[in-house]
């Protein structure tokens, strides 16, 4: 029995096995990923106190901009120093500080508000509000062709 693969054959199962190599790869690197990041968050938890903060200033930035020590920018990877992160700049006690917020509770925050909130180092994990209820930004749907006209 004389099995004859032409060559679209051939480079189909060519590309089939690569495919699969890479689907592997990405498989385990995705699991140490998933370690670290669990690893991470066990450090940040117990590391994390309560902070009462009066919230000054929220905006999103290069996090060279923020001026934070300087041991904590040569620890932040190249990678995290270009992208924007959302930073917020609070006063704890008499001094005011830039904070690093998780991208959940940045958006339930507002400027000019007092708040409890868990601090791990220089990074808002949680945040409530003292006075008044949690500000939930409104989801602005797209209206279509059709809905602008009523």
């Amino acid at each position: 029995m004389n099995l004859a693969i032409g060559t679209a054959g051939t480079i189909a199962i060519v590309l089939l096995v690569i495919m699969l190599i890479a689907l592997a790869v990405l498989v385990v690197v995705g699991k140490k990923a998933q370690k670290r990041q669990e690893e991470n968050e066990k450090a940040i938890a117990e590391a994390a106190q309560d902070m009462k903060l009066y919230i000054i200033d929220k905006k999103k930035g290069k996090i060279t901009d923020a001026n934070l020590p300087k041991g904590i920018m040569e620890s932040i990877p190249k990678m995290a120093k270009l992208s924007k992160m959302p930073l917020v700049k609070a006063k704890v006690g008499p001094k005011i500080v830039t904070f690093i917020c998780d991208a959940k509770v940045f958006e339930t925050l507002l400027p000019k508000q007092e708040v409890m909130a868990t601090v791990s180092g220089l990074y808002i994990t949680k945040a409530r509000r003292l006075k008044g209820p949690v500000y939930q930004k409104e989801d602005k749907k797209k209206k279509g062709l059709f809905g602008r006209k009523k």
